[in-house]
């Protein structure tokens, strides 16, 4: 008898799947790809499968099918590796938390995860937490990052976990939707989770005192229902590498340079080094942000080996 169900954890090996309230713990049968690329995880949080049951005493199956996606997070698992990491798939919403210091979040890796929101038709929000523990130079960039945002078509909500603050604006955003959750570790994405959701009691970590980076805690992907609707728990990531978006089409995934690209003379123009490029000069006139502009650049420019949060310096 074949079952349909939606995957809430997996684990590499093992994948979670809910059917009609219950939980089945099954392995995959076959091979699962998904079409022009090597995935490390043919299965993610967030499909819907079929999956036909081998004990019905200890609740374990196998998945024989995966239903069409209408989207997923997708990056390059590893420095220099050609496969790619499935991080959820079916979302509505995807939060991206930062945090401008205890850990620093590069907007190069902002940029990344935007961009790779963009090419699946994800809305990316971004969730910025840890208000309360700024000093007034801190704040100022904080500032400066959400107008850079803001400009550029993104929701930008202001957050503290620690002290309980906008939390209800992010919990009327998730209200009957899928949303996954990612960002660097430490930055508070388990913690956030916690304060709304009371009773998961999900796993926190500090940050390092040596290095100011977070230190891993959540170590595999897991759904869980929240505020009438479902968040996708992930863990930190220190890199985001994009996959198969072609330096021609780069900027059409950046909202403020898409506005423009078509005065461009060329169609194909990577707004570098061609004449008569209409996004160059919105860049000098401050129409579109510099820092954005940079990071575009460095984009272009990726051959897999520079995405980490470390480089992003």
């Amino acid at each position: 008898m074949i079952n349909i169900g939606i995957v809430i954890k997996s684990t590499g090996s093992w994948y979670s799947v809910k059917s009609n309230s219950q939980i089945f713990n099954c392995k995959i049968k076959g091979k699962f790809r998904i079409k022009g690329f090597k995935s490390t995880n043919p299965v993610a949080v967030g499909d819907i499968v079929d999956f036909e049951i081998v004990d019905s005493n200890d609740n374990t199956g196998v998945i024989i099918k995966i239903h069409e996606r209408k989207n997923y997070i997708i990056r390059k698992s590893t420095n220099l590796s050609h496969q790619a990491n499935i991080i959820a798939a079916n979302i509505d919403y995807a939060f991206i938390v930062a945090t401008v210091a205890n850990p620093k979040t590069y907007t190069e890796f902002i940029d990344r995860f935007l961009v790779t929101c963009e090419v699946n038709n994800i809305t990316g929000i971004i969730i910025l937490n840890k208000i309360d523990t700024y000093s007034d130079e801190q704040n100022a960039y904080l500032q400066n990052i959400t107008n850079i945002y803001e400009k550029a078509g993104y929701k930008c909500i202001h957050i503290s976990v620690k002290q309980n603050i906008n939390i209800d604006a992010v919990s009327e955003i998730i209200a009957d939707k899928t949303i996954v959750i990612s960002g660097n570790s430490g930055v508070g994405k388990s913690s956030l989770i916690n304060l709304l959701q009371p009773g998961l009691n999900l796993k926190t970590g500090e940050i390092s005192d040596y290095s100011q980076k977070g230190k891993h805690t959540t170590t595999f992907a897991e759904m869980f229902d929240i505020a009438n609707g479902r968040i996708i728990d992930t863990p930190g990531v220190k890199g985001f590498g994009l996959v198969d978006v072609p330096a021609e089409t780069l900027s059409k995934y950046f909202p403020e340079m898409n506005k423009i690209r078509q005065n461009c003379r060329y169609n194909n123009c990577t707004h570098t080094h061609e004449p008569a490029c209409a996004v160059k000069p919105a860049v000098e006139s401050g129409e579109i942000s510099k820092e954005r502009y940079k990071n575009y650049l460095s984009i272009l420019e990726d051959t897999g080996a520079k995405y980490r949060t470390d480089d992003y310096k």
